[in-house]
Order: structure tokens, then C-alpha cells, then sequence
């Protein structure tokens, strides 16, 4: 079973990047199979979904070496986009990490955009984590 644990960190993880995978329905699948702990499962999707963020944003403070190159983490009108979100709504964007399409983006930006580290760790947990929290609730409900 701990194997299952440590697949869906590897899926939550992989899906906070820019691939396209949902750890929502891994989650989501592995608490209606039964036999996992819902909090342990909760725990992996979330340090795995923010360590995958923190990829992101790392790759946000280097964006400027991709810059005018073709094959980059991001097209530029999805940077371009973040960026907005931020100027408009600041740094709580964050709590919006989880959001399929602009997620990425905008972990990206906040490496861009210089926001320290713990911040952002702390705000993309937050959304990330009450986003699992929930799924966790109503598959168990």
C-alpha cells in the first residue's frame, strides 16, 4: 500500500507541471477502492501537487534564459495572462494555483515576479490542500 501512497505523490506532483494529468481522479479513485487512509492520501496529493508548484515557480526565476525561444514551459499569452491576474489581484492569486488552465501559469509568474518562496508555499498549500481536503470529504461522504 505504501507504494500507492508514493504513485499518487508521482501523479499529483506531475500534474501541478505543465503535463496533463489529474490527480483528482487518482485521489478520487484510490478512496472509493478503500484500504488507504484518506488523510494519508490527502497529505500525498497535496506535498506532491505543491512540490510540483515549487518546480514551477523555480522555473519561473530562470524564464528570462527561454525568453524569444521556441519550446519554452509557457507561451507567452499564458505568462502574459498570470501577469494580469497578479497586477490586478496580487499575490492571493495564489490560493487559485489549483485551477485547471491558469494554475500553471500563474506558479510560473510568481517565480517570474520574484514572490518569495514561503509565500508562495503557503498560499498555493492552502488552495491546493483545501481542494484535496474537499475531494477527500465527499468521496468519504
Amino acid at each position: 500500500m505504501l507504494l500507492g501512497y508514493w504513485g499518487l505523490f508521482g501523479v499529483a506532483f506531475a500534474a501541478a507541471t505543465i503535463l496533463p494529468l489529474s490527480s483528482e481522479v487518482v485521489l478520487g479513485g484510490m478512496l472509493l477502492q478503500g484500504g488507504y487512509s484518506p488523510s494519508g492520501l490527502w497529505a500525498a496529493a497535496t506535498l506532491g501537487n505543491v512540490g510540483g508548484a515549487w518546480v514551477n515557480w523555480l522555473l519561473g526565476r530562470y524564464l528570462q534564459l527561454w525568453s524569444g525561444r521556441r519550446g519554452g514551459p509557457v507561451s507567452r499569452q499564458a505568462l502574459a495572462r498570470a501577469e494580469r491576474w497578479f497586477n490586478r489581484f496580487g499575490q492571493w492569486t495564489l490560493l487559485l494555483a489549483w485551477v485547471p488552465v491558469v494554475g500553471d501559469p500563474l506558479t510560473l509568474a510568481a517565480g517570474v515576479l520574484r514572490v518569495p518562496l514561503w509565500r508562495f508555499l503557503g498560499l498555493v498549500f492552502i488552495g491546493k490542500g483545501g481542494r484535496y481536503l474537499l475531494i477527500v470529504h465527499l468521496a468519504v461522504a
